[in-house]
């Protein structure tokens, strides 16, 4: 297992459930589309409704005691945001903004729980999803104990590129495209590290030919041999 987890590719809430329950939960909700860097939910707000994305990528962050972001996960389509708070009557424990158009279904609080308790098999799947958030946190935390910044860099883009190409079909050469455009202030706030460890990085795994780089663009051209690397020692 990678050291470092961004999620796991295996499908989101949306394509766990069966016709039924997505046509109930679409009778529930309402459409909305969201611009780049436009916010899903604020920090500190009230809870009253969950979000799932349909379609686009969305950063979630927390802010800091001294007013900086910190970005902990990113979410992309099929995923169900802002259940621990409604769920857990508590307000919004971090943002979500817009790393790309975002199209997604916002459900009021009161008619998700509605939903869950017609449809009582899908407290499974939001449980699952809760307990999974809490084991990618903890990994973070390990993985920053135990790597050096390349290693946690290679680790946290082999995660992304299997989430990439579970939403996007490999190229015919095999190399994928990682979906969520982020920056490389972005990708050293999830880890831990500054833009410049980020920067050095991603320049030693460009000279072991594992990735190509543009701007917010990162494509992994070896994804076994990244895999490998981010288990190296330091």
């Amino acid at each position: 297992m990678a050291p470092y987890a961004a999620s796991s590719p295996r499908a989101g809430f949306w394509a766990a459930l069966d016709p039924a329950q997505r046509s109930a939960l679409r009778a529930a909700g309402r459409p909305r589309q969201y611009p780049v860097k436009a916010p899903l939910v604020y920090q500190g707000d009230e809870s009253d409704h969950v979000i799932i994305i349909e379609r686009g990528w969305a950063k979630v962050t927390s802010a800091t005691e001294d007013g900086h972001d910190v970005v902990l996960a990113v979410r992309g389509p099929g995923d169900l945001l802002a259940e621990s708070a409604v769920l857990g009557g508590r307000t919004r424990s971090a943002t979500v903004t817009a790393l790309s158009p975002v199209r997604a279904l916002v459900v009021p609080a009161a008619r998700f729980t509605g939903f869950l308790d017609v449809h009582p098999d899908v407290w499974m799947l939001v449980t699952g999803t809760f307990v999974q958030r809490l084991d990618d946190s903890d990994r973070r935390l390990t993985a920053h104990m135990s790597r050096g910044g390349a290693q946690r860099l290679a680790a946290l883009l082999t995660d992304l590129a299997e989430l990439s190409a579970h939403h996007v079909p490999p190229a015919a050469d095999g190399s994928i495209e990682i979906g969520p455009p982020l920056s490389q202030e972005e990708l050293g706030s999830w880890m831990d590290a500054s833009r410049e460890t980020v920067a050095r990085a991603l320049n030693g795994l460009r000279r072991r030919g594992l990735i190509r780089t543009g701007w917010r663009k990162i494509t992994v051209i070896d994804l076994p041999g990244l895999r490998e690397f981010a288990k190296e020692p330091d």
